[in-house]
């Protein structure tokens, strides 16, 4: 029998990011779930080694690769429908759900157990830890673009900001005060 998903996984590049916006260089699901993933582990190591708190950083590093799974099915719908009200936003959550139990279908039987919570992220540290560097790479993505100088990404950017100052997350917030301004810079002043 042959097994489609990773095939599927694989198709992630395909799938473009902030179709609604000029970007100054694309972004697609498979990328931004490196970057996430990048994010969440980081957000994982603060939380447990400089923090104190419990936490798992390779299980928030896996589960962020998986986070956006389901868009393999459903496409990358823009946040301002997926959003627009409460029962889009729940309609589409439950069309994320039927897609990642299609996508768990297609793993073998002795893999589904492990890789169910991984695609529903269950663990709630690290589901607030994923969903937060989720965030945090919109809000990275906005900096590169405003540094590029698209300014298209000008209100996005005070968006997310906002949003990630609301999650209070306390591995979130060291992030931002010790992390965040130096993806601002270029090259030569990060040396």
């Amino acid at each position: 029998m042959q097994y489609k998903f990773y095939a599927l996984l694989s198709r992630m590049r395909y799938i473009t990011r902030w179709g609604l916006m000029r970007n100054t260089f694309p972004e697609n699901v498979q990328e931004h779930s490196c970057q996430v993933a990048v994010l969440a582990h980081a957000l994982g190591l603060i939380r447990r080694d400089v923090l104190g708190l419990e936490a798992d950083p390779e299980r928030c590093a896996t589960a962020a690769l998986y986070h956006d799974a389901s868009e393999i099915l459903t496409g990358d719908l823009p946040t301002p429908i997926k959003y627009y009200n409460p029962e889009i936003k729940q309609a589409y959550k439950q069309v994320e759900w039927v897609s990642g139990e299609k996508l768990i279908a297609m793993l073998p039987e002795q893999l589904r157990a492990e890789m169910t919570p991984l695609i529903f992220e269950t663990d709630p540290v690290s589901h607030s830890i994923v969903k937060a560097a989720d965030k945090l790479s919109a809000h990275i993505k906005c900096i590169e673009e405003l540094k590029a100088g698209n300014l298209e990404f000008a209100s996005a950017a005070e968006q997310t900001r906002r949003a990630l100052v609301e999650m209070r997350l306390p591995e979130l917030d060291w992030f931002l005060a010790h992390c965040l301004d130096s993806f601002g810079k270029n090259l030569d002043e990060l040396e």
